[in-house]
C-alpha cells in the first residue's frame, strides 16, 4: 500500500465529536476519513448543516470515503424491510454529497429454516444496490457482521450473486482471523469484489477464541501477517483504500490527537517507499 491510500474510520475515536476528530485526524497526517455515520447524525442534531460538515472537511484538508451505521434487513417483514432499505438509502445519499464511495453493512438472518439464505441476502442486496446506484456509493457487506455471512468466500458469492455492480464486499483481517476464511479465498475471482479495506491486528489468540472487536492491536502489534495479506489483495488487483478501525479502550481514552497519531504511525510500516 502507498500512503495515499490510508485512512482512519473515526469509530476508533468514538467517544469524541466531530469537531474534535477532524483536527486530530489532520495534524496526524490522515487525508481520507470513514465515518461511523453516528458522529455526523449527532452534529447535524446538534443543529449543522451536510454543508457544515463538507466546510468543516475542506478545513482540514481530509475527504470523505465512505462510512456505516446498520445492518440491512435481508429477512424482515415488508414494512421493516422497506424501512431498513430507506434508511440506508438515506444514508448513501448522504455519503454521495460528501464524496464517500462505499458504505459498510451488515445483515439479518432468517428466523427459521430457509432453502437458501444467501441467495435471499444477494437479492436484498441486487435490489437495493440498483436503488443507490445513483448516489455513486457501494454497498459493502462485511462478513462476519451476519449470522450468515462468515467467511470471504460467502461474502463474495453474496456480491456475485446480487448482479449489482454496485454491491461488493468489506475486508477486515480481524474478521478474517476469526471465521473460516483462508488466505486462499484471496484470489483473482474473489479480489475485485472486495471494494474496500479495513486495517487492524489481533492479539495473539485461535481465532475461535477472540473477540472480533475487543481482542485487536494496532498493526504490527499483533499476531496477523499483515504484510502477506494485503500484498495478497494488491497482487490480484486492489488498488483502494485501507481504512483503520480499531475497538481500543485505551485509544478511546486518549486525547484525539495522540489517538490518530499512534494509529497514523502504526500503519507506516506497510507502506511501500
Amino acid at each position: 500500500m502507498k500512503a495515499d491510500q490510508l485512512a482512519i474510520n473515526s469509530v476508533s475515536m468514538r467517544p469524541s465529536d466531530l469537531e474534535s476528530i477532524l483536527p486530530a485526524c489532520e495534524a496526524a497526517g490522515f487525508t481520507h476519513i470513514e465515518f461511523t455515520l453516528k458522529h455526523i447524525y449527532d452534529y447535524l442534531d446538534a443543529g449543522h448543516t451536510l454543508q457544515d460538515v463538507a466546510a468543516l472537511l475542506k478545513q482540514h484538508q481530509l475527504h470523505c470515503i465512505g462510512g456505516f451505521e446498520t445492518a440491512i434487513a435481508c429477512f424482515a417483514d415488508a414494512e421493516e424491510r422497506e424501512r431498513s432499505h430507506a434508511r440506508i438509502l438515506a444514508n448513501c445519499q448522504l455519503l454521495g454529497e460528501l464524496g464517500g464511495t462505499a458504505l459498510v453493512l451488515g445483515t439479518d438472518g432468517p428466523e427459521g429454516d430457509c432453502d437458501d439464505p444467501v441467495g435471499d441476502i444477494a437479492a436484498a442486496f441486487g435490489e437495493l444496490g440498483e436503488r443507490v446506484r445513483p448516489t455513486g456509493v457501494k454497498l459493502c457487506l462485511e462478513f462476519n457482521w451476519s449470522p450468515i455471512v462468515k467467511s470471504v468466500r460467502t461474502a463474495v458469492d453474496v456480491a456475485r450473486r446480487s448482479g449489482s455492480d454496485s454491491v461488493g464486499v468489506l475486508f477486515d483481517p480481524a474478521h478474517y482471523h476469526c471465521t473460516p476464511s483462508k488466505l486462499e479465498m484471496l484470489n483473482a475471482d474473489s479480489v475485485p469484489f472486495i471494494a474496500h479495506v479495513h486495517v487492524d491486528d489481533m492479539q495473539d489468540k485461535p481465532g475461535e477464541l477472540c473477540h472480533c472487536n475487543s481482542d485487536r492491536a494496532l498493526p504490527g502489534e499483533g499476531c496477523l501477517d499483515l504484510p502477506q495479506i494485503f500484498g495478497r489483495l494488491e497482487e490480484h488487483g486492489y488498488d483502494g483504500y485501507f481504512s483503520i478501525e480499531m475497538f481500543d479502550a485505551e485509544l478511546c481514552a486518549m486525547p484525539p490527537a495522540e489517538a490518530a497519531q499512534r494509529m497514523y504511525d502504526s500503519l507506516q510500516y506497510l507502506c511501500a517507499g
